[in-house]
């Protein structure tokens, strides 16, 4: 494979790895005297994915930023703290690929996808000054968009376990075709653990909506045609943790006005593995 250019991805890659280190740093401080970076929670894994694309979204993009099944590895961990949360991921898609692989006519070249958010907590209360950066290169195509939101989150957990993190932020993008505010987004992460059958398992969902997304941006960010001005963009995941080792899972992708296909619903089954390194 040909190695994709560093200066381009080592910033963000930097800033994950900022993220996992903040979760696999030693507790510093002493029982008598709780520190800033003493650690509430943490997790760190790293995973091989296979993502399959269902056949009406294959069909419905062949001629609009074409969809092709996948690999991708990821590196994905976060951090708790008694002032704020921190999460994040980094995937290599198509890892064995050159930049841009000629078989698929570039459906599958080697890329990489991101993401960073935070939670700062506003004092006592369940509130949060909330920011995340998504990050998306395709190094075939010489195409990158990065998305910075920034806005106000939610903590809360339900009597039953469940606990759900919406947020809602100002939005902006830089891209090659456009760099500018771009709307709104507004979302969530949620989760539930439960035991079944002797066994562990979780439910989780990260759904993000975008509104109010700028005209230029619709039109020069997708292939074919502009886009409706409300994206829709998720997963809906089942997790067995068979050992604290191993975690394996399902999880239904959902996206709408999105990934570069304007109008057109798209979904697809991914398929996990994870080493639990934390």
């Amino acid at each position: 494979m040909t190695a994709p250019t560093l200066t381009r991805t080592s910033s963000f890659v930097t800033l994950s790895a900022g993220v996992l280190m903040a979760g696999m740093t030693p507790a510093l401080a002493n029982d008598a005297q709780p520190q800033p970076l003493d650690r509430l929670w943490s997790f760190a894994n790293v995973s091989v994915n296979y993502l399959d694309w269902s056949n009406g979204t294959e069909r419905r993009t062949a001629s609009n930023a074409a969809k092709s099944d996948f690999t991708y590895v990821e590196i994905e961990g976060g951090a708790g703290f008694s002032w704020g949360e921190f999460y994040g991921f980094f995937d290599f898609e198509n890892p064995t690929n050159d930049q841009f692989d000629e078989s698929s006519g570039g459906k599958d070249n080697f890329r990489t996808a991101g993401k960073v958010t935070s939670h700062i907590y506003l004092g006592d209360s369940p509130l949060s000054l909330y920011a995340h950066v998504y990050d998306f290169r395709d190094y075939g195509y010489e195409s990158r968009e990065q998305d910075q939101i920034l806005g106000l989150g939610y903590r809360t957990t339900f009597a039953n376990g469940l606990w759900f993190k919406p947020f809602i932020g100002a939005a902006r993008v830089q891209s090659d075709a456009y760099t500018g505010m771009n709307g709104y987004m507004a979302g969530w992460v949620a989760g539930y653990d439960f035991a079944a059958l002797d066994q562990n398992f979780s439910v989780t969902n990260w759904h993000e909506q975008t509104f109010g997304r700028d005209d230029d941006y619709l039109e020069q960010n997708y292939v074919g045609d502009k886009a409706g001005s409300t994206g829709t963009n998720g997963a809906l995941s089942l997790w067995w943790h068979p050992t604290d080792l191993i975690t394996t899972g399902v999880q239904y992708r959902y996206s709408d006005n999105k990934l570069g296909t304007p109008n057109e619903y798209q979904n697809a089954m991914i398929y996990s593995v994870k080493l639990n390194l934390l």
